[in-house]
């Protein structure tokens, strides 16, 4: 899979890096720069890692990678969620978290958002994830979040192949 990237100014990248009170390096530059510019891809650490030898040329070892993608997900710039095999996947954090939802495929492990599908529902879904939250941090819970996760065969992998 080779997502398809969007333009984003090196100044959005910093902007966002000191708003979240993040030291602006090459590496947080380039690794916020990337999720930035495919805002509706899941990538794991390896993903990632991969993607930005091959297209950027940059090699930074994988603990450097992994302490750097932990940090910028606990600032809240990007989205963490753990799919039905409990591999990790980051995307850049949406605009909205709590009405998010996204498919899970358990044949190619995919992770694509359904944004887009659920146009019409995403109100729905939004004014739901709220109402759950507020109803939970009145009763003293903290930290809460709602994520919507379908999971089953997408249709690239459902679809029989092409006759000989």
């Amino acid at each position: 899979m080779n997502p398809q990237a969007i333009p984003v100014a090196p100044a959005q990248v910093d902007e966002r890096l000191q708003a979240h009170g993040l030291r602006r390096t090459a590496a947080a530059r380039q690794v916020l720069g990337w999720f930035l510019a495919h805002p509706d891809t899941a990538f794991t650490h390896a993903d990632l890692q991969a993607h930005l030898s091959a297209e950027d040329g940059v090699t930074l070892d994988r603990v450097t990678l992994y302490r750097l993608v932990d940090r910028l997900t606990l600032a809240g710039l990007l989205l963490c969620r753990v799919d039905a095999r409990r591999v990790r996947r980051f995307q850049a954090m949406p605009d909205s978290v709590l009405a998010a939802p996204h498919f899970e495929c358990h044949s190619c492990h995919r992770d694509r958002p359904l944004t887009e599908a659920l146009r019409r529902e995403s109100e729905a879904l939004e004014q739901a994830a709220r109402s759950a939250v507020d109803t939970l941090q009145q009763q003293g819970y903290q930290g809460v979040s709602v994520e919507l996760a379908v999971r089953g065969v997408c249709a690239d992998c459902a679809s029989p192949p092409p006759e000989r």
